[in-house]
């Protein structure tokens, strides 16, 4: 493992430096371009009878566990880092606008994806049962925060629209992680799973968790009020990380919304109240390298993971359909709310389409898609996922600043 390690180490540095140098892409979206520019030359090699580069690379792909490294390792540590430079007293002032988008607006997307999926792909000579479809809607709805945040910071956008979009992001993934195991549950069981059961479900994963994030968060910030030794501040913030992400999968309550919660609690109550200024300089000094270099090796992997996607014949028309669909659902769940009731919602007239089109998907959608039992349906659904997750990266990334200037009239940093 350690030497797997090192492996991705290099090469995401190595991609780093080959984009600061000469590319300049912004650091995410660049080194998931070289990433995948050079799984595209290794499956050209393939194609004209050079194998051993996809041999090698599908062996070193094969041997790590992407959907165990994101989901129960890097990403406590991304929504640690996230939520810690979210002000809490404002995203307070958007607790309710927030909620309704990350809970309603989540459920609302996973069924208008679901639902249209199965009834068009039939028409492209593509069939899958009518559970996988809700399952690619539930991994798809949610946006990414490791997505969203690196990139929307740099989009130029208002405050306000900035913090309706981090916070929407911050806790809809949870949401989504929680309906697509309840569907996956009934996908593997064969029933369906009754309300009682996806009640208890949801208030164990999702208020255990928002509880336990409060509990983990509390103790943190009087263990780090009590002393001033920034080493051992850092220290405790890293043990609370990983340590409460480790414990909340074993009390099975919602691991990301616990560390988004602890994030808010120490990023806010613990720099203000609870560390000196060396500790706070010291503090967010590491957690920016961490989230940084965290998310480089992460679109590193994405960009790598090309390799292993299985493209059947005529794919092509249902990648170009489902694209169209996720927007359109991102836009009905999320982008029509907001503009009906921009009043209500306290932001710009044109933050509906900043909204829509700075949803942007990422390595949870992926994570989730490569848990799905082993199957034809599964490799339809992760094909169509790291599309979806492609065409956000490259598409809306790329452009989200832009559609802030001409929906919102200010200029892009």
């Amino acid at each position: 493992m350690f030497d797997l390690a090192v492996i991705f180490l290099v090469l995401t540095a190595a991609m780093a430096y080959v984009n600061v140098r000469f590319i300049r892409l912004p650091s995410t979206i660049g080194v998931m371009a070289i990433a995948m520019g050079l799984s595209l030359i290794v499956l050209g090699l393939d194609r004209v009878g050079i194998s051993a580069l996809k041999d090698y690379e599908i062996s070193l792909l094969s041997s790590l566990d992407f959907s165990d490294v994101l989901m129960q390792g890097m990403l406590s540590l991304l929504l640690f880092a996230g939520a810690m430079h979210v002000d809490l007293s404002e995203l307070k002032a958007y607790r309710w606008q927030i909620g309704a988008l990350a809970v309603f607006g989540t459920l609302l997307s996973t069924a208008l994806i679901g639902a249209s999926v199965w009834l068009l792909l039939p028409w492209i000579g593509i069939e899958l049962p009518l559970i996988y479809c809700l399952l690619f809607g539930a991994l798809i709805s949610p946006t990414d925060p490791i997505a969203v945040m690196g990139i929307v910071k740099s989009a130029g956008a208002p405050k306000n629209l900035e913090l309706m979009i981090a916070g929407e992001s911050l806790f809809n993934d949870g949401v989504g992680v929680v309906v697509f195991t309840v569907l996956l549950a009934a996908a593997t069981s064969g029933q369906a799973p009754e309300a009682a059961q996806v009640g208890l479900l949801v208030a164990e994963e999702v208020g255990g968790g928002i509880l336990f994030g409060l509990l983990l968060g509390a103790i943190t910030y009087h263990m780090l009020k009590s002393i001033d030794s920034y080493a051992e501040e850092v220290l405790i913030t890293l043990a609370a990380v990983l340590g409460g992400y480790a414990l909340a999968t074993h009390l099975h309550v919602s691991g990301p919304l616990a560390m988004v919660v602890a994030g808010l609690i120490v990023g806010n109550h613990g720099r203000a109240m609870a560390m000196s200024h060396k500790t706070r300089e010291y503090l967010d000094m590491f957690w920016d390298l961490i989230d940084a270099m965290l998310n480089a090796v992460l679109f590193v992997l994405i960009g790598l993971e090309i390799v292993l996607i299985e493209y059947a014949p005529g794919l092509a028309l249902a990648v170009a359909l489902v694209i169209a669909v996720t927007l359109l659902a991102r836009l009905v769940a999320v982008g029509a709310p907001v503009a009906l009731f921009h009043r209500r919602f306290r932001l710009p007239d044109g933050a509906w389409k900043v909204l829509t089109w700075g949803g942007l998907r990422g390595g949870i959608s992926v994570a989730l898609a490569l848990s799905l039992p082993a199957g034809a349906e599964r490799d339809l659904v992760l094909a169509l996922t790291y599309a979806v997750v492609v065409a956000s990266i490259f598409g809306q990334g790329m452009t989200v600043g832009a559609v802030v200037r001409k929906a919102i009239g200010r200029p892009a940093d």
